[in-house]
């Protein structure tokens, strides 16, 4: 009985190390294949250097500057700093980076990408609140709420695919870029598979992008996180401001009649998308409209902690005339699509995705069970770049 009881502890550790390991180090095979794909994206994504989304190969200039906001960042220091000080020297060796260092460009929404940073899953409970810890500072409640609920569903991939080698809620990595501080730049990332934060800070500014967030599926219908749902509101508020549209604008605003496949085009190592104004003009929108199409960004803008998201929102509400509205697909109840809203500022993309880990469950056509959102900062400034710019500009360092 007593060997019985041995073996099966020795089993549920050796399944325990299987379970919380990540999907780089488990197969020797899979980690040398990982490793090739993760290598050509880097090579390929980052052969230009960081020029920002913009429209006809232009950058515009002057969107962005160095100012006051009046909304504090001591507390997401002092979480950061506590957050390294949970940290051994080993593991700082591997989770901080310089503030300009091109790590901030190296993430990527597929589950295979070689991550640098700590994971969440090698960390002790201890620095796992510490990074959640993090997050809460940075973030309001909905966005921790969401992080975490992304993680989660990861799990629940695991589980349909019997895989807990590529899938997890605690495959996800964290990193920080510079020294924690009130008065120079620095910032963190989280990178992990549907769950992507970038979060410069310079002084009390805050930059929250390349933001990417979704999930496969989007909703948990089996499981240990059965129940947990994401991304219902963005789903149903876009629908209802393509709803609110005349007759006239709709046909302005749809770009494409059909969707068969994946339409989003600014996910990982696409920093520097040339992309055009495309879909209706908020300039043709009547106010009611206009306060529609606000509430909907602000869902997204929502996700960074709620002082800095007033400040975002500021400076969207000051280019609303020149924000577009496009679509692709359905417009009824069940249907699939994917929307764009773009602006000098800001640049959003929601798109219901071809199942890749759930096919056996959904089907291979474009599916509510998998979705994507990015969200991001045209014209330079994602992960702050042009205020980084303008800060170096200013304060020389050698």
């Amino acid at each position: 009985m007593k060997y019985i009881f041995t073996s099966l502890v020795v089993v549920a550790l050796f399944y325990h190390i299987i379970l919380t390991s990540h999907a780089q180090v488990v197969d020797a095979g899979m980690k040398a294949n990982f490793e090739k794909l993760s290598k050509g994206f880097e090579e390929k994504g980052l052969a230009e250097p960081y020029k920002g989304i913009s429209e006809n190969g232009t950058i515009e200039t002057g969107l962005y500057s160095i100012e006051a906001t009046g909304v504090t960042t001591a507390p997401v220091v002092k979480a950061a700093k506590d957050f390294l000080l949970a940290l051994n020297k080993e593991e700082i060796k591997k989770t901080k980076y310089d503030v300009n260092d091109p790590e901030w460009r190296k993430w990527m929404n597929q589950h295979f990408y070689v991550r640098n940073g700590i994971g969440f899953y090698e960390m002790s409970e201890a620095q796992r609140q510490a990074a959640f810890n993090l997050m809460r500072a940075s973030l309001s409640a909905e966005g921790l709420k969401l992080s975490q609920d992304i993680m989660k569903l990861n799990h629940t991939l695991a589980e349909i695919n019997n895989d807990f080698q590529q899938y997890g809620e605690w495959l996800y990595w964290i990193t920080v870029m510079g020294n924690p501080s009130g008065k120079e730049p620095w910032g963190w990332q989280v990178d992990g598979h549907h769950l992507i934060i970038n979060y410069f800070v310079l002084g009390d500014q805050v930059v929250m992008t390349p933001f990417f967030v979704g999930s496969e599926p989007v909703t948990a219908e089996t499981g240990k996180y059965k129940g947990t749902s994401i991304l219902q509101r963005e789903q149903t508020s876009g629908l209802s401001m393509f709803h609110a549209l005349t007759d006239e604008q709709k046909k302005k605003c749809v770009i494409e009649l059909s969707k068969e496949g994946n339409n989003i085009l600014t996910e990982a190592f696409r920093d520097n998308v040339d992309l055009n104004y495309a879909g209706v003009s908020a300039s043709s929108f009547t106010a009611a409209q206009k306060e529609r199409m606000l509430e909907l960004i602000k869902l997204y803008v929502d996700n960074m902690d709620d002082g800095h998201a007033k400040v975002k929102m500021s400076e969207v509400n000051k280019h609303l005339d020149r924000t577009y509205f496009a679509w692709i697909g359905g417009s009824d109840d069940k249907a699939v699509f994917y929307y764009r809203i773009h602006s000098p500022v800001i640049l959003i993309e929601f798109d219901h995705q071809k199942p890749v880990g759930t096919r056996q469950v959904y089907g291979s056509r474009p599916s509510r069970q998998h979705i994507h959102v990015v969200v991001r900062t045209p014209n330079g400034n994602d992960y702050g770049k042009d205020l980084l710019r303008q800060h170096y500009f200013t304060h020389p360092h050698n």
